[in-house]
């Protein structure tokens, strides 16, 4: 499954976010957007808005979401039981 994080640097959210990932070892592949105007880009161009964290998993985007968002989701969808 193909999962990329949209963060920005010194995101409380986003550190939470990727801190929970890495506890239940998901994989996923990070792009901060702070200092990349083509993630960026990419950013807006997937989910609409600037906000983050942001996820598109396997093509379904998370915008501006939280890790009990991330978490609920991630369940609904039997990738974390």
């Amino acid at each position: 499954m193909n999962i990329i994080v949209y963060t920005k640097t010194g995101c409380p959210w986003c550190n939470q976010v990727i801190e929970f990932l890495n506890e239940k070892a998901v994989e996923y592949e990070e792009r901060e957007v702070s200092n990349n105007k083509e993630f960026l880009a990419e950013l807006v161009e997937r989910s609409g808005q600037d906000k983050t964290p942001t996820l598109d998993i396997a093509g379904y985007v998370l915008a501006d979401t939280d890790k009990d968002g991330v978490e609920r989701y991630l369940r609904e969808k039997q990738i974390l039981i």
